[in-house]
Protein backbone atom coordinates (compact mmCIF):
# COMPACT_ATOMS: atom_id res chain seq x y z
CA UNK A 1 0.00 0.00 0.00
CA UNK A 2 0.90 3.75 -0.64
CA UNK A 3 -0.34 5.79 2.12
CA UNK A 4 -0.53 9.29 1.24
CA UNK A 5 -0.30 11.04 4.45
CA UNK A 6 -1.80 14.92 4.28
CA UNK A 7 -1.90 17.42 7.46
CA UNK A 8 -5.47 19.21 6.43
CA UNK A 9 -4.85 22.86 4.58
CA UNK A 10 -4.75 26.41 5.78
CA UNK A 11 -7.87 27.20 8.19
CA UNK A 12 -7.01 30.24 9.69
CA UNK A 13 -6.10 30.99 13.43
CA UNK A 14 -7.51 27.90 16.07
CA UNK A 15 -10.19 29.10 18.32
CA UNK A 16 -10.01 28.84 21.92
CA UNK A 17 -13.66 27.45 22.53
CA UNK A 18 -12.90 23.11 21.44
CA UNK A 19 -16.30 22.85 20.12
CA UNK A 20 -16.37 25.62 17.88
CA UNK A 21 -13.04 24.82 16.77
CA UNK A 22 -14.01 21.75 15.42
CA UNK A 23 -16.25 23.83 13.10
CA UNK A 24 -13.05 26.01 11.73
CA UNK A 25 -13.34 25.74 8.45
CA UNK A 26 -10.64 26.45 5.23
CA UNK A 27 -10.03 29.84 4.33
CA UNK A 28 -9.22 30.79 0.79
CA UNK A 29 -5.47 30.15 0.72
CA UNK A 30 -6.38 26.52 2.29
CA UNK A 31 -8.94 26.01 -0.50
CA UNK A 32 -5.78 27.39 -2.53
CA UNK A 33 -3.71 24.46 -0.91
CA UNK A 34 -5.57 21.91 -1.70
CA UNK A 35 -5.94 22.81 -5.32
CA UNK A 36 -1.97 23.03 -6.06
CA UNK A 37 -1.68 19.24 -3.92
CA UNK A 38 -4.26 17.18 -5.86
CA UNK A 39 -2.80 18.91 -9.33
CA UNK A 40 0.57 17.58 -7.90
CA UNK A 41 -0.85 14.46 -6.30
CA UNK A 42 -2.66 14.39 -10.62
CA UNK A 43 1.00 15.26 -11.91
CA UNK A 44 2.45 12.42 -10.17
CA UNK A 45 0.09 9.79 -11.57
CA UNK A 46 -1.29 9.11 -8.07
CA UNK A 47 -3.79 6.43 -7.77
CA UNK A 48 -6.35 6.74 -4.59
CA UNK A 49 -8.24 3.74 -3.69
CA UNK A 50 -9.81 5.67 -0.54
CA UNK A 51 -9.73 8.82 1.53
CA UNK A 52 -9.58 8.86 5.00
CA UNK A 53 -10.35 12.22 6.79
CA UNK A 54 -10.66 12.89 10.33
CA UNK A 55 -13.75 14.18 11.70
CA UNK A 56 -13.09 17.93 11.96
CA UNK A 57 -14.43 20.17 9.55
CA UNK A 58 -11.04 21.94 7.90
CA UNK A 59 -9.92 18.34 7.39
CA UNK A 60 -12.70 16.92 5.34
CA UNK A 61 -13.06 20.07 3.76
CA UNK A 62 -9.19 19.01 2.83
CA UNK A 63 -10.23 15.83 1.70
CA UNK A 64 -13.28 17.07 0.16
CA UNK A 65 -11.19 19.44 -2.30
CA UNK A 66 -8.58 17.26 -3.37
CA UNK A 67 -10.76 14.18 -3.76
CA UNK A 68 -12.82 16.30 -5.83
CA UNK A 69 -9.78 17.41 -7.76
CA UNK A 70 -8.38 13.92 -8.28
CA UNK A 71 -11.55 12.93 -9.64
CA UNK A 72 -12.10 10.52 -6.67
CA UNK A 73 -15.93 9.68 -6.62
CA UNK A 74 -16.28 7.88 -3.88
CA UNK A 75 -17.46 9.13 -0.45
CA UNK A 76 -14.70 10.40 1.90
CA UNK A 77 -14.93 8.09 5.18
CA UNK A 78 -14.11 9.69 8.32
CA UNK A 79 -11.84 8.18 11.21
CA UNK A 80 -11.55 9.17 14.93
CA UNK A 81 -7.47 7.94 14.15
CA UNK A 82 -6.66 11.02 12.52
CA UNK A 83 -9.20 13.10 14.43
CA UNK A 84 -6.83 15.17 17.25
CA UNK A 85 -5.60 13.30 20.53
CA UNK A 86 -6.25 9.98 18.71
CA UNK A 87 -3.31 7.70 19.43
CA UNK A 88 -0.89 5.70 17.32
CA UNK A 89 -2.58 1.97 18.47
CA UNK A 90 -5.64 3.70 16.79
CA UNK A 91 -3.91 5.35 13.34
CA UNK A 92 -2.09 1.46 13.10
CA UNK A 93 -5.93 -0.57 13.71
CA UNK A 94 -7.46 2.24 11.03
CA UNK A 95 -4.02 1.48 8.47
CA UNK A 96 -4.76 -2.27 8.75
CA UNK A 97 -8.41 -2.31 7.71
CA UNK A 98 -7.13 -0.19 4.53
CA UNK A 99 -4.29 -2.69 4.04
CA UNK A 100 -5.83 -4.26 1.41
CA UNK A 101 -5.77 -1.09 -0.47
CA UNK A 102 -3.60 0.36 -3.27
CA UNK A 103 -3.13 3.79 -2.90
CA UNK A 104 -4.82 5.66 0.57
CA UNK A 105 -5.07 9.40 1.33
CA UNK A 106 -5.81 10.50 5.08
CA UNK A 107 -6.16 13.38 6.19
CA UNK A 108 -5.12 14.86 9.37
CA UNK A 109 -3.76 17.07 12.15
CA UNK A 110 -0.68 18.01 13.63
CA UNK A 111 1.43 17.16 15.78
CA UNK A 112 -0.58 13.82 14.75
CA UNK A 113 0.38 13.37 11.41
CA UNK A 114 3.85 14.34 11.79
CA UNK A 115 4.23 12.13 15.33
CA UNK A 116 2.36 9.80 13.39
CA UNK A 117 4.84 9.96 10.28
CA UNK A 118 8.18 9.76 12.72
CA UNK A 119 6.99 6.34 14.35
CA UNK A 120 6.01 4.64 10.98
CA UNK A 121 9.42 5.54 9.22
CA UNK A 122 11.65 5.27 11.99
CA UNK A 123 9.91 2.35 14.08
CA UNK A 124 10.67 4.04 17.56
CA UNK A 125 9.12 7.49 17.29
CA UNK A 126 12.22 9.30 17.23
CA UNK A 127 11.89 10.80 13.90
CA UNK A 128 10.99 14.48 14.16
CA UNK A 129 9.44 15.42 10.41
CA UNK A 130 8.13 18.93 10.20
CA UNK A 131 4.70 19.07 8.07
CA UNK A 132 3.29 22.41 6.98
CA UNK A 133 -0.74 22.98 6.48
CA UNK A 134 -1.49 21.08 3.52
CA UNK A 135 1.58 18.49 2.96
CA UNK A 136 1.45 15.48 2.14
CA UNK A 137 3.65 12.63 2.48
CA UNK A 138 3.91 9.11 0.37
CA UNK A 139 4.94 6.24 2.74
CA UNK A 140 5.68 2.95 0.96
CA UNK A 141 3.89 0.79 3.53
CA UNK A 142 5.44 -2.61 1.92
CA UNK A 143 8.77 -2.04 3.46
CA UNK A 144 9.36 -2.93 6.37
CA UNK A 145 9.99 0.16 8.21
CA UNK A 146 7.82 1.75 5.77
CA UNK A 147 9.84 3.82 3.12
CA UNK A 148 8.97 7.45 2.91
CA UNK A 149 9.39 7.98 -0.35
CA UNK A 150 8.75 11.92 -0.56
CA UNK A 151 6.97 14.86 1.59
CA UNK A 152 5.96 17.76 -0.93
CA UNK A 153 4.50 20.67 1.12
CA UNK A 154 2.48 23.98 -0.79
CA UNK A 155 5.32 26.59 -0.74
CA UNK A 156 7.82 23.95 -2.48
CA UNK A 157 4.75 23.04 -5.37
CA UNK A 158 4.28 26.49 -5.71
CA UNK A 159 7.93 27.25 -6.16
CA UNK A 160 8.00 24.24 -8.53
CA UNK A 161 5.19 25.12 -10.09
CA UNK A 162 6.14 28.60 -10.90
CA UNK A 163 9.48 27.85 -11.89
CA UNK A 164 8.18 25.17 -14.90
CA UNK A 165 5.99 27.40 -15.99
CA UNK A 166 8.15 29.91 -17.17
CA UNK A 167 10.53 29.34 -20.20
CA UNK A 168 13.95 28.48 -19.85
CA UNK A 169 15.08 30.26 -22.24
CA UNK A 170 14.74 34.04 -23.21
CA UNK A 171 12.40 34.32 -26.54
CA UNK A 172 14.24 35.07 -29.78
CA UNK A 173 13.25 36.27 -32.77
CA UNK A 174 13.09 34.28 -35.80
CA UNK A 175 14.06 36.08 -39.31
Amino acid sequence: MNLYLMRHANAGMPRGNPALDAKRALIKEGKDQCMLMARVLGALKVQIDVIVSSPLKRALQTAQFVGTELGYEAKVEISPALALGADYADFQQMLAKYADREGVLAVGHNPNVFQFLGRLVSGNGGAAIRMRKGSIARIDMDRHPPLLQWLIDPRSARSIYLSVAKSPRPKTSRK
